[in-house]
């Protein structure tokens, strides 16, 4: 006999574990330096998303301008910013909606509302901060977007994933909740008769 059926209550914690990894990915692009950074030796530009670094090819010391003093800087930083906040309340609300043994999907599908637009501040700060920067900012020698601002990305490629699933989710919601009786399939002596 084969039991076939969806154990989805059980993994219910892979969306809001998402969500976590997608927050941990936020703070490493707000907090990392290499959301701009030169592409080979010698490395004479690096960049975050408050600050742009240069220095000669020789000095070890970094001097560093704020893009807070651009308009387009403070543009690019409150959008993402913005965005990663409203990520964090996402989170915590979907703790809050999968920890309740009465999922309400109504609130599951609003969560998933928040999370594209979570996903449109963060896609508004990753397209301004490139365009404006290579604009404004002299740039030297040969350089790249780089890690820091790869993560920003994944981040928000993780939060759109995510926004489909809790907007989707209550379309199965007896799976989901398990109110389906698992489907059993098996032959019986008398459909089969050469088994005996």
């Amino acid at each position: 006999m084969v039991v076939c059926g969806l154990a989805c209550w059980r993994c219910r914690w892979l969306l809001p574990l998402l969500l976590g990894l997608a927050i941990i990915m936020g703070i490493i692009a707000l907090a990392g330096r290499g959301w701009l950074e030169s592409e080979s030796e010698p490395y004479v530009q690096q960049a975050s998303l408050w600050e742009s670094c240069t220095r000669g090819e020789e000095d070890l010391n970094w001097n560093c301008e704020s893009l807070m003093d651009y308009g387009w800087g403070r543009a690019a930083a409150a959008t993402y910013l913005v965005g990663f906040v409203i990520l964090v309340i996402c989170f915590a609300l979907a703790v809050i909606a999968f920890s309740i043994e009465i999922l309400r999907f109504n609130f599951v599908r609003g969560i998933g509302g928040l999370l594209f637009v979570v996903a449109a501040f963060q896609i508004i700060g990753l397209v301004i901060y490139p365009v404006k920067f290579t604009e404004d900012i002299p740039l030297t020698g040969d350089n790249m977007f780089s890690w820091a601002y790869g993560f920003g990305w994944a981040s928000t490629v993780v939060v759109i994933g995510c926004a489909f699933f809790f907007c989707c989710l209550p379309n199965w919601e007896d799976e989901v909740l398990g109110n389906i009786k698992p489907t059993s399939y098996y032959s019986s002596p008398e459909r089969a008769p050469y088994l005996n």
